[in-house]
């Protein structure tokens, strides 16, 4: 039997965008909405496997219900703008997968479901209509389903209703359904009703009686009474709001059966908008379209012929510029290379062109040409010898400074998001093959990848360029973010020494430890169990022991860290669990996660250092997480004494003193914080002296600590709510903290709040250095989004800006190494601190290279310090 499906358009769309938290493309488009509410239909399309689909919408204009009730739908709150600019975008969507939408002047969707599924039934189908709204219930009988999601990150769950299904629920037909919501009334559709007749009532009486003017008949025989006298007063009102609750099921519509015929709704322009849009789980469903289209795209011509290559490499000049993508995986190595001509080659290594031959020629093309642009050019440099002063242009820095809320910046992103074009991903064209895989195996797909690597930079080259001189942003590009490329590299290659032994030593106290702490927890509980399981934990907390602030959840009692410390003095055991999940972590991820990092050759650990990750502009450590060392614990402090310098070295590390607190002062210009600072007090203390009306001598470390907790909270946006939690006061208390601190330093409450006005009006905050961060939560019409989005605003110009100082220090202090030849190196940078492995005869010349170009790299109001240590390993240097 062949299927229809009808979905509510604006219903499903409003679901999904209340059971799926907001996302946003590169455009700024906001698309939580549309991605769930492709869910939704992808999977009814997949359960029911339908021949004919339709999405019917509300029209924004006055309905026939509006003429008889002008109050109809009166008390409905406006559409968030986060959801009102979703509505043309899915029906965009929806068309370019042609999927047909339906909507009439003076009908409503539901109107228009009724009439179709009425009419679609008659004609012999099974008709699925799809809505978050109950009303629809009516609709429903022995071949028309109504089926009801509730969306969520994790899924759709779906209750489906044939009339049954409606009466097993509401002990009331589908059509007696109508009299029943006459009788409750209806707030979101402002639908009057009953006074005093809710939804239990209204059931029993309509299941009783099977309609309202069969009720009223008998309204003295009605129970409870109140029900009776109001039935009685209000028939009117009643009967009136059963023709509004009233499903239309014979609009006049111009829409054929045949119309709703589902066709290839992945094709190339559906693709595109999906691309467009981010939706990258949606994309999935699209395999084989980019195939399909793969003679319209570009390919790269395979130059294997020596004399061929270098004749192409040798026409490469100072006016040349030229995209390049140096491929070195496994077996394969060879040049993806690409001139404005928009006419793309590969230049394999093989044969007469050895590795080494086109590397070098590669680098010489490079020096030549008046600019070489690349996406992502740190992993390349493991290839090319290239330096800082060569003609580079990364297009993926680039395009993170320009836009630093996306999560990756590959060429089909860039090409996406800066030239207009839709291009298949490296995943499109290769699937999960390497590039060596499909170079020997599939060496069309692999000539298109080869040709959009190296054609989408070039291409971008002048957008790019252009948009950054637009946003003042290309000093930022030129003298910070690039020249750091090459600093970075040299961290990575680099490296840091691990000595094995002691980590396997390591990892055998921790396991020590953690049996005696399992021993323990299970003396206390009474018996033995899964500490790692969430549900055997919380039965063990909240029922054998009858611990407070049990919070249920689906899968059982939350055991979350938050609940486990505000446990922490009501019993013994809470404290043993908190111990034993912090070295089970600390087990995992470093006593036994370290070591796969550690390379054979040289027993150094190589991590990789990521510059376009954070949208505050802070560098990130990944392969391992080097930057993310515990420090709390001593036990996991400990971990730090594996890390050890070469021999005949030692370590040297500058931390920045306070760097956020003196950004801070400086950009609020803030003069008693400036002048402290000048000074060389104790902020800290002076801080307390001054919020508690304490003299500076009698500030207890109490009151300091608090103060230090005020400052520092106050540079990341800190609530009263936050700032209680942190110090385990009231919230009365910590809002006389926070107004005290503000009184003391009346500059910093006029920058923050300056700052919010600023980032609200511009659609961004801004750096010292320029570097922009949009915050679009501001124009969010949810309060905590809102409130998220002041807290960027307030922080992001201070930590953007303390990053940025951080990196001009890195980027001095690495040339000065390589510029006088030293054979120390930096190695490791820990958001405000610098490790240099320092050889014995250099630690003097390492101590003042950090300290001068650390405390050099900006100019501010007040000082920067730093603070200096040596050490054998990386646990000495604090």
């Amino acid at each position: 039997m062949s299927k229809v499906i009808l979905i509510d358009g604006h219903s499903i769309l409003n679901r999904a965008y209340y059971g799926i938290p907001l996302l946003s493309n590169a455009e700024g488009l906001h698309t939580n909405a549309v991605y769930g509410f492709l869910n939704i239909m992808f999977k009814i399309l997949d359960e029911e496997k339908a021949e004919y689909l339709a999405v019917a919408f509300d029209v924004h204009a006055p309905t026939f219900r509006h003429e008889m009730f002008e109050a109809y739908k009166g008390t409905r709150k406006p559409m968030p703008e986060e959801l009102r600019e979703q509505v043309p975008l899915i029906k965009e969507v929806l068309h370019a997968m042609q999927i047909p939408t339906l909507e009439h002047a003076g009908y409503e969707a539901d109107d228009i479901l009724g009439t179709l599924g009425k009419r679609y039934e008659a004609a012999g189908y099974d008709v699925s209509i799809i809505s978050g709204d109950r009303d629809l219930l009516q609709l429903a009988t022995d071949k028309v389903k109504i089926r009801i999601p509730k969306t969520k990150m994790a899924g759709t769950e779906i209750e489906d209703y044939y009339a049954a299904d409606v009466f097993e629920k509401y002990q009331v037909t589908p059509t007696e359904f109508i009299d029943m919501k006459a009788l409750m009334g209806d707030t979101s559709d402002n639908i009057p009703g009953v006074p005093g007749i809710g939804e239990k009532t209204a059931s029993k009486i309509i299941s009783t009686w099977h309609s309202i003017e069969t009720a009223h008949e008998h309204v003295s025989e009605l129970k409870p009474k109140k029900a009776s006298e109001n039935l009685a007063a209000y028939y009117e009102q009643a009967q009136f709001s059963k023709v509004l609750a009233t499903i239309k099921t014979d609009c006049v519509l111009d829409f054929k059966l045949e119309d709703a015929a589902i066709g290839q709704m992945m094709n190339e322009d559906s693709y595109s908008i999906m691309k467009r849009l981010e939706l990258k789980n949606i994309l999935k469903r699209f395999d084989g379209v980019a195939e399909a289209a793969a003679v319209s795209y570009q390919t790269a011509e395979v130059l294997s012929d020596f004399a061929e290559a270098v004749q192409w490499l040798e026409g490469i000049s100072e006016t040349t510029k030229l995209g390049v993508c140096y491929i070195s995986e496994g077996e394969l190595e060879g040049l993806a290379a690409c001139k404005e001509d928009r006419k793309p080659v590969f230049i394999p290594a093989s044969g007469v062109m050895t590795r080494e031959v086109l590397r070098d020629m590669t680098v010489s093309a490079v020096r030549r040409s008046e600019s070489c642009c690349m996406i992502d050019v740190k992993p390349q440099l493991y290839s090319l010898d290239l330096m800082e002063e060569d003609p580079v242009f990364d297009a993926a820095i680039a395009a993170y400074l320009l836009n630093p809320l996306k999560d990756s910046y590959t060429y089909d992103g860039i090409a996406q998001d800066f030239l207009g074009m839709t291009v298949p991903s490296r995943a499109d064209w290769l699937k999960k093959q390497s590039l060596a895989e499909a170079y020997e195996k599939d060496a069309e797909n692999f000539g298109h990848y080869a040709a959009y690597a190296s054609m989408i930079p070039v291409m971008a080259y002048e957008t790019l360029s252009q948009r950054l001189k637009e946003t003042e942003m290309t000093k930022l590009f030129e003298t910070i973010e690039m020249p750091l490329v090459f600093a970075l590299y040299d961290m990575e290659k680099a490296g840091i020494c691990v000595e094995k032994d002691a980590l396997e030593e390591y990892g055998s106290q921790l396991t020590e430890r953690i049996a005696e702490l399992e021993k323990n927890i299970y003396e206390l509980a009474g018996e033995n169990f899964n500490i790692n399981s969430p549900k055997q934990l919380g039965v063990i907390l909240f029922e054998k022991l009858g611990l407070p602030f049990a919070k249920k959840t689906k899968t059982g009692y939350s055991t979350s860290a938050d609940i486990l410390e505000k446990l922490r003095s009501y019993d013994p055991i809470i404290g043993q669990i908190l111990e034993y999940r912090q070295l089970t972590k600390l087990k995992s991820t470093y006593a036994d996660g370290l070591a796969g990092y550690i390379r054979p050759d040289d027993h150094r650990i190589h991590g990789k250092f990521n510059q376009t990750i954070t949208a505050t502009g802070r560098i990130s450590s990944t392969e391992p997480n080097l930057q993310n060392i515990p420090v709390r614990m001593e036990l996991g402090r400990l971990i730090r004494k594996v890390f050890v310098p070469k021999e005949g070295c030692i370590f040297v590390n500058a931390d920045y003193s306070q760097i956020e607190l003196r950004v801070l002062a400086h950009m609020a210009g803030d003069e008693h914080l400036i002048q402290a600072y000048k000074e060389a007090q104790d902020i800290h203390r002076m801080t307390a002296s001054q919020v508690f009306h304490t003299p500076f001598d009698e500030v207890t470390p109490a009151q300091r600590s608090n103060a230090k907790a005020v400052n520092f909270g106050i540079v990341y946006g800190i609530s009263s709510f936050g700032l209680s939690q942190d110090l385990s006061i009231t919230r009365k208390e910590a809002e006389n903290y926070i107004q005290q601190y503000f009184e003391t330093y009346p500059g910093i409450k006029a920058f923050l709040e300056r700052s919010v006005a600023d980032a609200r009006e511009k659609g961004y905050a801004v750096t010292m250095f320029g570097r922009r961060r949009p915050v679009p939560e501001l124009l969010s019409s949810n309060f905590m989004q809102r409130s998220f989005g002041e807290r960027i605003a307030m922080n992001s110009p201070i930590q953007g800006t303390a990053a940025d100082i951080i990196k001009i220090a890195m980027v001095r202090v690495d040339r000065r190494l390589k510029r006088q030849q030293m054979k120390s190196q930096l190695i490791l940078q820990i958001h405000d601190e610098l490790l240099i492995e320092a050889t014995l005869d250099e630690v003097d010349e390492v101590k003042h290279i950090l300290k001068e170009e650390m405390e050099h790299a900006a100019r501010l109001a007040v000082p920067l310090e730093v603070d200096m240590h040596t050490g054998h390993n990386w646990y000495e240097l604090k």
